[in-house]
């Protein structure tokens, strides 16, 4: 353990299983205080249980991104439980991949809820206090989908673009609060996401990698936790991709 983040709270979403668990555990080892947010309270609860018997420092509090009232209250009991949060990150992220044309409008309800609104709703009841104190990170997690596109996934592909432009622009209104706001796009990872997809998409997408294989998670979960802290200082609405080369020439 180091203490990178000694002293400091972390908000990471969607932190029961794939990047947002890795980003926890990093996070965990490296000091930071950590709020587990998350529907899967069972999955949750573990990761909180197995952070602190490593003797770091984890609690879950559930969170769905689609109801307005449980991220009211998921902002309350971290605000009771910190006061101001140091580092805000939106790892939550969900999708079905299907073709546009026989996609539902409440696929796509759920998708821009959980992918989009989500984070803009945590970053808005979040930001105001780390602004007041002059002081603060949030990492949103997009995707490579929204910056090239992705057949399949064409409403997740919008919503991950609109983190994107969202980030920009909240780093430019951030940055007179000294917050920063910064954007890690993931390429394929090895998550549940992932190993939902059929084994000849898998083969596809390792072939088109340069580096020749999918990212593991705690290599996106590197990328946001530089950008969370204070190595990142001077660093704001940056867009980094994490895909081993899949979207270099993007």
């Amino acid at each position: 353990m180091t203490d990178r983040f000694k002293g400091k709270s972390l908000v990471v979403t969607g932190a029961a299983s794939g990047i947002g668990k890795a980003i926890a555990f990093l996070a965990a080892r490296q000091g930071a205080d950590v709020f587990i947010g998350d529907i899967n309270q069972t999955d949750g609860e573990a990761v909180a249980n197995s952070i602190r018997g490593g003797g770091g420092k984890a609690t879950f509090v559930r969170l769905d991104l689609t109801d307005r009232a449980s991220i009211d209250a998921f902002v309350q009991s971290v605000k009771e439980k910190v006061g101001t949060l140091d580092v805000l990150v939106n790892a939550a992220g969900w999708d079905l991949v299907e073709p546009f044309v026989h996609s539902k409008p409440e696929t796509w309800d759920r998708v821009v809820a959980i992918n989009f609104l989500g984070p803009v709703r945590l970053c808005h009841s979040f930001l105001p206090d780390m602004m007041k104190k002059g002081a603060g990170k949030i990492v949103n997690i997009a995707s490579d989908a929204g910056r090239i596109g992705s057949s399949g996934e064409v409403v997740y592909a919008g919503a991950k673009g609109g983190i994107i432009a969202f980030t920009k622009g909240l780093a430019r209104e951030a940055a007179r609060g000294k917050v920063n706001v910064n954007c890690v796009c993931p390429g394929p990872t090895n998550t549940p996401l992932y190993h939902g997809q059929s084994e000849k998409l898998k083969e596809a997408l390792t072939k088109v990698i340069p580096l020749g294989r999918i990212a593991e998670p705690e290599e996106v979960a590197d990328a946001v936790l530089f950008f969370a802290s204070s190595e990142a200082t001077f660093i704001t609405g940056q867009v980094l991709s994490v895909s081993g080369g899949l979207t270099m020439a993007s």
